[in-house]
């Protein structure tokens, strides 16, 4: 397994529905905050500039969401000043697509509540067509590369 990004993400008060729990959509916009943070802010060496895992992009390639897996394993209750813990990693690369698991906790030592798995597609915006990663893009998901999440099998699969 190569590195591994980790994040705290704020839990706050819009996260919780009327049943006091961490409602699904809100736990997907923690996903997508941390895999955000990740791609384009985080700092991910000492001394590093915190322009995140997706920095010699060229101008004018993105990356779009292709698909999202989400599996909810536990309930999630709101705890005030307690953030969300996400852990994330690269666990397929492909000619112009990616993809990262993503485990969400909500304390050190409990297991993932939330886990999931989103593919991405590099986006030329200008020519309005994927964009084939380049080798050093290719080198920087590599080096967090590891095994995918585990997903329970999909019904009749």
């Amino acid at each position: 397994m190569g590195k591994v990004f980790e994040c705290e993400i704020q839990a706050r008060l819009r996260d919780i529905n009327l049943g006091g729990h961490v409602d699904n959509v809100e736990a997907i916009r923690v996903l997508d905050e941390a895999r955000l943070m990740f791609f384009r802010h985080a700092r991910l060496a000492e001394g590093d500039e915190p322009r995140g895992l997706l920095r010699d992009l060229p101008k004018g390639v993105t990356e779009l969401v292709g698909s999202q897996h989400v599996e909810y394993h536990a309930e999630m209750r709101f705890a005030a000043y307690q953030p969300f813990l996400v852990r994330i990693w690269v666990s397929h690369v492909s000619r112009s697509s990616f993809a990262v698991s993503l485990e969400l906790r909500v304390a050190p030592d409990h297991p993932p509540a939330v886990v999931a798995e989103t593919s991405a597609v590099f986006w030329d915006t200008a020519a309005g067509s994927s964009w084939p990663i380049s080798d050093q893009v290719r080198a920087a998901l590599a080096a967090y590369a590891g095994e995918p999440v585990a997903l329970r099998p999909r019904p009749g699969h």
